[in-house]
């Protein structure tokens, strides 16, 4: 990130004219929280709805507006500038598939197409959790998702009890980025360089070493295995969109490739495995979440690919 991003007047604040920044922090937490609702489970109809009356590309190409014109101000270098391009168009494709085909589908059909690409249980083609990804044993995977609480619980959050999704689920993640994106455009107008330092650090680390690093593979595979509609285009926006944030963050993240997925198992003291994604109860999952005080879907019978519409989750 450039030096004008974190400048600050004599007296610690940034002053009018480091708008660009501003707009820039706000642009980038709105297409964050975009990429949130729509790899969430539609459970209402409000993302629905939000997609068929056109406000999802409206609100991500004025984003994209906004994103250009900033980083055109602050003099951003054109190899971060050319990474807005992809982002659009991806955006003004997904305008075209609601003009062919979002006429003829109902709430359903959009709840089906989810259920086709990501399942309503942890699919093993295209998990949408960060903890499947480079972790081949459950403490691993406990590991990491201490360490992505840890991130979420620095900055006074936890996961609503409304949203029936895990820590590392994809949605999840993307909108602690969106938190802290809309974090630091209030830091630039109100806070001293020293707290604005500490939104960009966290953005940066959680980019390089959380998100950064499975979500390009899982939009990957999940891409693939969409072929087509409304999700394929929502991976290839998110693989786009990470892109950009590397380069314009200035991380780069050791991504994780095919070969890194494996299905985590469990030993018990037995000698015992369980595939991960298994439903008896006792598996490796339930360890998992009951190692970082989380609650056993399984165990209260709520499906796995439930979500909560819009509403907030970190």
């Amino acid at each position: 990130m450039g030096s004008q991003a974190v400048s600050g007047s004599s007296t610690g604040k940034i002053g009018l004219a480091d708008a660009p920044p501003v707009e820039l922090a706000l642009s980038r937490s709105k297409l964050y929280l975009l990429l949130s609702w729509g790899f969430l489970y539609p459970e209402e109809d409000e993302f629905y709805n939000y997609l068929q009356e056109g406000e999802f590309v409206e609100d991500g190409l004025s984003a994209v507006e906004t994103l250009e014109k900033s980083l055109n101000s602050t003099k951003a270098s054109a190899k971060v500038r050319d990474l807005v391009a992809p982002i659009r168009r991806f955006l003004e494709q997904i305008e075209e598939w609601e003009t062919e085909n979002f006429k003829t589908w109902e709430f359903s059909d959009l709840q089906d197409e989810h259920r086709r690409v990501f399942s309503n249980v942890i699919s093993l083609d295209a998990p949408p959790y960060e903890t499947l990804f480079g972790n081949e044993h459950v403490f691993q995977q406990s590991h990491t998702m201490g360490d992505i609480a840890g991130y979420y619980k620095a900055f006074g959050l936890e996961l609503a009890e409304v949203v029936h999704e895990r820590l590392d689920h994809l949605s999840v993640e993307m909108e602690f980025l969106h938190f802290l994106a809309y974090k630091e455009s209030y830091a630039l107008c109100h806070d001293g360089e020293e707290k604005l330092q500490i939104v960009v650090d966290a953005e940066k680390k959680f980019v390089r070493d959380h998100i950064g690093r499975w979500a390009p593979l899982f939009a990957d595979m999940a891409s693939k295995k969409a072929q087509r509609g409304f999700f394929m285009l929502l991976c290839e926006l998110c693989k786009a969109f990470l892109k950009f944030e590397c380069g314009y963050l200035g991380v780069t993240p050791q991504p994780y490739k095919e070969t890194d997925y494996k299905p985590a198992t469990f030993i018990a003291p037995e000698g015992a495995v369980f595939e991960c994604g298994a439903q008896d109860l006792g598996n490796e999952l339930s360890v998992l979440l009951d190692e970082v005080g989380g609650r056993s879907q399984m165990e209260s019978g709520e499906p796995e690919g439930g979500g909560s519409g819009q509403a907030g989750h970190a």
